[in-house]
């Protein structure tokens, strides 16, 4: 086993050589809008699975998106993250897409200014980012679907493979996680091109529409994933997820609010197990385990709570889908 303070220092070595040693120039000469130009390179940061640049020349202002191979890992399709950035940049929520290089994980969209939010921010603008969901949910179609249930299942046999480590109790749960997937797939709701991974840093704010970013995981789902979803990593309450729900549907009742919440159940679910696989294989210097630790220890808690139980009768509720 390598030492938690070597494997650091290899991955300081790897970003300090960036982008497999070929370098951010290499890549930028091979995007035909920025090769053989003077230009201004900024690094972004924030990015999670991802290298972010802002490239200025006298011509464009963009952000280029370069990733690893490693996350494949993580149930990232860039072929499709292009083709669904596209459609959201044609919805008018996501920033215009300028060009993409197939296979080498090279993404370009136009640099949108504004604020990025942090997670005050969302609580304070839940009305508004209602209104952004809805012009994206009624947007184009996406190439891809999302299914959270499918993409733990996929997380935790590369967990197994690789022998990675999970926080304790994390298999226990798993009998619960079945019986909360069977209720929300017994009245499954419309499915609409959603963007899935809706962290604050996600939302740009230039004081008029709030516009969304960072199309890795974005597909079709159910609306609700979304709210439910948003409210968790932002680590927003109950009551929050109440006025997003209402200011997305128009009316609020509790089979929306249990099924939104159960949703972000699910995700905390999974995405414990993101943090997992990015804690043993990511080069990016971020304390993925607190990641998943921040995940796992709400949703335990309400695995594990008698909450859970009303929660499951209030979504396995028939009624007409919203």
């Amino acid at each position: 086993m390598v030492h938690r303070a070597e494997a650091h220092r290899r991955r300081r070595r790897v970003r300090d050589v960036p982008l497999t040693e070929l370098g951010i120039d290499h890549w930028l000469d091979q995007i035909p809008c920025l090769a053989g130009q003077a230009r201004r390179v900024d690094d972004l940061p924030g990015g999670l699975t991802n290298h972010n640049y802002r490239v200025r020349t006298a011509t464009h202002d963009v952000v280029v998106r370069i990733s690893p191979a490693s996350t494949d890992l993580l149930a990232v399709n860039r072929e499709h993250e292009w083709l669904n950035s596209r459609a959201a940049a044609a919805a008018g929520v996501g920033a215009p897409v300028v060009d993409y290089l197939p296979g080498q994980g090279v993404l370009v969209v136009g640099f949108l200014p504004g604020r990025t939010y942090a997670a005050g921010d969302v609580a304070a603008n839940l009305v508004r980012i209602a209104a952004a969901l809805r012009v994206l949910h009624a947007g184009p179609p996406f190439a891809s679907d999302f299914d959270i249930f499918d993409i733990q299942r996929r997380y935790w046999g590369i967990v197994l493979q690789r022998g990675l480590r999970v926080p304790d109790g994390y298999a226990e749960l798993a009998p619960l996680a079945v019986r909360v997937e069977a209720v929300l797939r017994r009245f499954p709701e419309p499915r609409v091109p959603c963007h899935n991974d809706l962290l604050a840093a996600n939302f740009l704010d230039d004081g008029g529409n709030i516009r969304i970013v960072d199309y890795e995981y974005s597909g079709t789902n159910e609306a609700s994933f979304e709210l439910g979803n948003l409210v968790n990593e932002s680590q927003l309450d109950r009551d929050h997820l109440a006025e997003l729900v209402e200011a997305y549907y128009g009316r609020v009742d509790d089979r929306l609010l249990a099924r939104a919440e159960l949703w972000g159940l699910a995700g905390r679910y999974a995405w414990t197990l993101w943090g997992a696989i990015q804690h043993g294989v990511s080069d990016v210097d971020h304390d993925f385990w607190e990641f998943a630790m921040e995940r796992y220890e709400p949703a335990a808690a309400l695995f594990t709570s008698a909450r859970l139980g009303r929660l499951l009768e209030a979504a396995g509720d028939g009624g007409e889908a919203a």
